[in-house]
């Protein structure tokens, strides 16, 4: 059986900020069918999440370091986001569970390594969103709040200022600052510091870092240091 696909397709490497022209929306076809021997799932996908770090992989590949491989030109973009099993040929999920994981940006998808990116949703008690947000990115402003419940001095840095402005009134981070401009605050060091770039650590992280006391802790997720 086959079913209209829409898809959004990456046209192209991006330069710069992502446009709307690097962009296609395209209506393919999907079919149902599950290789026969293979363990894959056929999902049909509810929510997708457009996150930061997908900007490093609308780029070509640079830095052998970083984690995750660019996507192609042509092709179908992929990211985080929720699902509805349709059909499945692996033992762990049956027709009707929800799942969350790396899922294409298209109606449905045909998962031929289910077990290796997608994890089924036992807890329903929140919404399914959650799980393509912020139960799984955007991180950073959690750490934040988590850290002040812990009594914590917490302070926050962003690209601009009215992120800043978020998170000293919404957030209840104690200071915050824009890292394109630089900052001499924090003189007594950093005791803890939390970064979830997904690239090449940049400027701000290498001083981020100079700044972290001695025998503290430090944690950096997908990031290279050149």
């Amino acid at each position: 059986m086959e079913l209209p696909n829409k898809q959004i397709i990456l046209k192209n490497y991006v330069q710069g900020c992502p446009k709307e022209t690097d962009f296609e929306l395209k209506m393919g076809v999907a079919s149902t069918q599950i290789p026969e021997g293979s363990r894959g799932v056929f999902v049909k996908n509810i929510y997708l999440a457009c996150d930061p770090y997908m900007c490093h992989l609308m780029r070509p590949q640079r830095k052998s370091l970083f984690v995750l491989t660019s996507f192609v030109p042509g092709t179908v973009i992929k990211g985080c986001g929720v699902a509805k099993v349709i059909k499945s040929a692996y033992p762990e999920l049956k027709e009707g569970d929800y799942v969350w994981g790396l899922i294409g940006w298209e109606e449905f998808s045909l998962v031929l390594d289910p077990e290796k990116i997608l994890h089924k949703i036992n807890n329903k008690d929140v919404p399914l969103s959650y799980y393509a947000g912020i139960l799984a990115g955007g991180v950073g402003h959690l750490v934040g709040q988590f850290a002040k419940m812990m009594g914590c001095y917490v302070v926050g840095s962003a690209s601009t200022q009215e992120k800043v402005n978020l998170l000293k009134t919404k957030l209840g981070f104690d200071d915050a600052f824009t890292y394109k401009e630089g900052d001499d605050a924090l003189p007594k060091g950093i005791d803890i510091y939390f970064d979830n770039v997904a690239g090449m650590l940049d400027e701000y992280g290498e001083w981020a870092v100079q700044k972290l006391q001695e025998k503290k802790l430090i944690y950096l997720q997908d990031v290279a240091i050149v």
